[in-house]
């Protein structure tokens, strides 16, 4: 097994539990860095309720739906609770399940727990070169400057590219591409955008729900949810499950992404019924019900209409103006975060190239891949937690039964 993030750590369980003998080879000391750094700290586990729809592959849907469904979301989530013994708390308003400790530090020490009791040997501070594929499918595993491991069926859970700082580097990507797997050209997903020079620069530490939408010659997405202005630029949930299509317009040299945001919950008759005379009262007086202080006069400005007028003195055309600035509004950008702030690695290994019922390579008998270096991702909130437990288990089971 190589690799003890989170695929790689629930494919050690299950083939321990399993009846194989399991060797956990991890680059860091204790492994499962990404864990620790999750949800703030929470650890997002999962979410309370799940859409396939959000996911995003360049790679077959239906291959993807296939994998998901293998360990249904009930089942993952009666895992944690009565296996590891975390009971799980939902965070109702973005449908996110939390441990109840609100400790990310108690899922990853209960998974490697887990698998130790099961019978893995975990193996720290050991980095794997390469592999090598040896007679009758056997597999060597080549270590930096340590004798190789010569195995029966290898996993591969070593991640993507994304957060480098926690030891992900590309291993997984770098082996499957040199045993030939297709790799769908890799991209920060789930990654901040920035903006320079920015039209926002004095809302920095803003923060409210939106809802923002990327457009490009070839992908859309839209998404609600929390939205922050930084120094560099834009964060937030929503910011974070449409930056895909942003990144990938910017990558391609091609026309960049269309940001248009809905500043409200609002929608045009709304915003119209609140914006009609009323006596003396002010324009930023009517968007301050609805809007931050310091964007509401951002907005105004932007639309051409001073801050200070009445509703009695607005225009029907400026007051179109506006209404058009709060729902449709543009959102410049310039570039992204990259890797080193993106949550997942988008792109990956073909899942065509995969067996969705063991996650066997269709090429190598006895190698698994699982986890980020497959080209599938989902939005924030525990979906991409989701995908590696269902990965790393099907890896797990199908490498211990993989000569039977």
């Amino acid at each position: 097994m190589i690799g003890a993030g989170a695929a790689g750590t629930m494919a050690a369980i299950f083939a321990a539990r399993a009846g194989a003998h399991v060797v956990l080879l991890e680059r860091t000391a204790e492994g499962g860095r990404k864990i620790l750094i999750s949800g703030g700290g929470r650890c997002n586990i999962l979410p309370s309720r799940l859409d396939e729809s959000r996911f995003v592959t360049d790679s077959s849907y239906n291959t993807l739906r296939k994998i998901v469904r293998a360990w249904p979301l009930a089942e993952q989530i009666r895992f944690f609770n009565d296996e590891l013994g975390l009971a799980l708390v939902e965070e109702t308003e973005s449908a996110k399940l939390f441990p109840a400790s609100n400790r990310a530090r108690d899922v990853r020490d209960g998974l490697i727990a887990l698998a130790t009791r099961e019978g893995t040997h975990f193996r720290g501070n050991t980095n794997v070169t390469g592999l090598m594929p040896l007679e009758q499918h056997r597999w060597r595993v080549l270590l930096d400057a340590e004798p190789p491991l010569d195995v029966d069926a290898v996993i591969v859970a070593a991640g993507g590219l994304s957060v480098p700082k926690t030891g992900s580097d590309g291993l997984g990507l770098q082996i499957a591409r040199k045993l030939g797997h297709t790799i769908h050209k890799t991209y920060p997903a789930l990654t901040p955008l920035t903006a320079d020079p920015s039209a926002f620069t004095e809302l920095a530490g803003v923060s409210l729900p939106v809802t923002l939408t990327a457009q490009s010659a070839e992908r859309a997405a839209t998404a609600t949810g929390g939205f922050l202005f930084t120094h560099r630029g834009y964060s937030g949930p929503a910011v974070l499950d449409v930056s895909h299509v942003a990144v990938r317009s910017k990558a391609r040299d091609a026309e960049p992404a269309r940001l248009t945001v809905r500043w409200s919950t609002r929608d045009a008759d709304e915003w119209l019924r609140a914006l009609r005379r009323s006596g003396n009262r002010s324009v930023i007086g009517a968007l301050r019900e609805a809007l931050p202080d310091r964007l509401a006069t951002v907005l105004l400005w932007s639309a051409g209409v001073d801050p200070t007028r009445t509703l009695a003195e607005l225009r029907r055309e400026e007051r179109a103006t506006l209404i058009d600035v709060l729902m449709n509004c543009p959102l410049p950008w310039s570039g992204d975060e990259g890797y080193a702030k993106a949550e997942v690695t988008g792109g990956g290994v073909n899942l065509a190239e995969i067996d969705p019922r063991t996650m066997q390579s269709r090429l190598h008998r006895n190698l698994f891949l699982c986890g980020e270096l497959l080209d599938a991702f989902g939005p924030i909130g525990g979906y991409n937690f989701l995908w590696a437990w269902a990965t790393g288990r099907a890896a797990g089971i199908g490498a211990a039964h993989a000569n039977e």
